[in-house]
């Protein structure tokens, strides 16, 4: 695909059934999906009001259970798309019917314990579809990837992702007392979209930190009150891929400053240019700011690559229409599928290792 063709259309679309009403439904997925035409025929949450609300901004139906969800789906052939916490997964795809499509929100699993629990419950179910890594589908990256097919900055040597903002963490009162936090559910993005473009890393340094506490007061800037008791919500991960290549993640959510030292950018090295995208959202959450994508071909002057969206909410199509497809037999597999996720939280949990012991070298994970 070249950064100009569109991404392919499902040759069938299936209703969607979605469990889970919360903040990143109503920002990204619905946004996402009436965009493209995906048809959102149901809505179940254990908070009845925020499911009806959500129902009525898709001109679906909210529903009282999730049995109630369940039976309607597989009256309409439709597929799954699930936005939970990771506790409430293992649960829910024990009430699906065998052989559904789903679409699971990330991460996969708390640990790589759990996820290693999730991959065998989706296998002894048949259940097919993908964890939702939607940055693989953002449009940025998705014409930086097609620009690397064609050789335009030759072969990708060096990676970076930085991150330098205010993240709203309030939005999800669920992180609150979570052991993992930064790593497992904002630079895991990161580190996935790494793998898929470098592979499995030979080497992992990774340090984290939390923020020390603050105490509100009216005289407080809102961007600097304390927020929820949270873990490590700053992080650094460097990843060796062999003596010439490599990815470098860093993360800092808590910069109460006037936007102009922000910073949310993926910068790609080549043996022949650079490229540089900003992913925007991180910028101003979950509002953002356009993103973009510049090309330096050989050290000539910056190009600028055309996109078709942001990756809130645009990214958020690509997982859907992959599950679509694969729903319609257009392909047998799919980006982010299970056994890939599994692999990404394999990263994770080096991660995490490597942040209380020093620099790892990943065991080859064997198929779980």
């Amino acid at each position: 695909m070249s950064p100009s063709t569109p991404p392919p259309v499902p040759s069938a679309l299936r209703p969607i059934f979605l469990v889970g009403a919360g903040s990143i439904v109503r920002d990204a997925h619905l946004p996402a999906y009436r965009q493209v035409g995906y048809r959102v025929a149901g809505v179940f949450d254990l908070d009845r009001a925020r499911a009806s609300e959500v129902a009525a901004t898709a001109g679906a139906k909210a529903y009282g259970s999730l049995a109630a969800l369940v039976e309607a789906a597989e009256a309409d052939g439709g597929v799954y798309d699930l936005a939970l916490p990771p506790s409430a997964v293992p649960a829910t795809l024990e009430v699906l019917p065998e052989g559904a499509f789903v679409l699971l929100q990330k991460p996969f699993g708390r640990d790589l314990a759990e996820a290693t629990q999730l991959l065998a419950l989706t296998r002894a179910r048949r259940l097919r579809g993908a964890v939702n890594f939607q940055l693989r589908y953002a449009p940025a990256v998705e014409a930086a990837r097609a620009l690397l097919a064609y050789g335009a900055i030759g072969e990708l040597i060096d990676l970076e992702l930085r991150v330098v903002c205010r993240m709203p963490w309030e939005t999800w009162p669920f992180l609150a007392g979570m052991p993992r936090m930064e790593v497992l559910m904002h630079a895991i993005h990161y580190l996935d979209l790494a793998r898929s473009f470098l592979g499995e890393p030979e080497r992992v340094w990774c340090g984290t930190a939390r923020q020390p506490s603050r105490v509100a007061s009216p005289h407080t800037a809102p961007d600097a009150r304390e927020q929820p008791c949270l873990a490590e919500t700053r992080s650094t991960t460097v990843l060796s891929f062999g003596e010439t290549r490599r990815a470098v993640v860093t993360t800092y959510h808590h910069h109460a400053a006037p936007a102009g030292h922000d910073a949310s950018h993926l910068r790609l090295e080549g043996t022949g240019g650079t490229m540089v995208a900003r992913l925007g959202v991180n910028l101003d959450y979950p509002r953002g700011r356009d993103d973009t994508l510049e090309l330096s071909r050989n050290g000539g002057a910056w190009e600028r690559v055309p996109l078709r969206g942001n990756w809130f909410p645009h990214g958020f199509e690509g997982p859907m229409r992959s599950l679509q497809r694969l729903a319609a037999g257009d392909v047998a597999r799919i980006h982010s599928g299970f056994d890939d996720a599994w692999r990404t939280m394999a990263l994770v949990e080096t991660c995490y290792k490597s942040a209380e012991g020093g620099e790892r070298v990943p065991e080859p994970p064997a198929d779980a």
